[in-house]
């Protein structure tokens, strides 16, 4: 009975580790069972027999078990750490992507810069500008500059541009204040841009005197769809 028991458990891999216990004892109880035949003192030999046979059986059933167990844990774990390890190497290749892509965005004044969506786009060096008695957002003592920003449609589809004003940032990192004068100098780049068109926007920026001497222009044509580019340098 105890072997038939390490059979039937040796059969199972979530419980052959409690398998070899009964078929261990029907080993056991067999081999007694067989001595105690022979000397005439207990019942039938063939009982203990089938006892020892099925013991043995429910040993070997459970140790074969066991090895496909572990076999089976092993792919598991190996299979496991294969995936973490291509995952890690995805996250390594992703991030190092994403900072190719994020070192491509800063340029130098001049520059072109293309986005994913076709536009090609350049800013030029600044240029001194002078506010007519009109303006609006030029302080007294502040340094106005002119920023121009061209935009070329390098695709077959005509393509919108969203945003189509930069932000300027003077040496300090802080944003510069856009000048609105009566002088029709300033243009601004809206709706869309056919295949193979060139648009120019105008745009003037006061800064503060003490933090003119370098700029960077900050610009998307969409700023919901496109992270921003960077175009910077001295402003002299």
């Amino acid at each position: 009975m105890l072997g038939l028991v390490g059979i039937v458990l040796g059969l199972f891999l979530v419980l052959f580790w409690v398998a070899w216990l009964p078929a261990l004892l029907a080993v056991i109880f067999g081999g007694v069972g067989l001595g105690q035949a022979k000397k005439g003192l207990a019942g039938t030999k063939a009982m203990a027999l089938s006892g020892l046979v099925l013991g043995v059986l429910g040993l070997l059933l459970a140790m074969g078990t066991g090895v496909v167990a572990v076999v089976a844990v092993k792919k598991v774990a190996d299979t496991a750490h294969a995936k973490a390890e291509e995952l890690n190497e995805k996250v390594k290749k992703d991030r190092k992507s994403a900072a190719a892509a994020e070192k491509a965005r800063h340029l130098a004044f001049g520059q072109p810069y293309t986005f994913d969506n076709g536009l090609k786009v350049t800013v030029a060096k600044p240029e001194p500008f002078v506010p007519d008695e009109f303006a609006h957002g030029h302080a007294k003592g502040n340094k106005a500059v002119q920023i121009t920003v061209t935009v070329v449609n390098t695709g077959s589809d005509r393509v919108p541009v969203e945003t189509g004003l930069p932000n300027v940032n003077d040496a300090d990192g802080a944003s510069a204040e856009l000048v609105i004068d009566g002088s029709g100098r300033q243009k601004v780049i809206t709706g869309y841009v056919l295949p193979g068109k060139t648009v120019v926007g105008k745009y003037a920026f006061s800064l503060p005197s003490d933090a003119a001497d370098r700029i960077e222009v900050e610009f998307t044509p969409d700023v919901g769809e496109w992270p921003d580019a960077y175009w910077s340098g001295p402003n002299s």
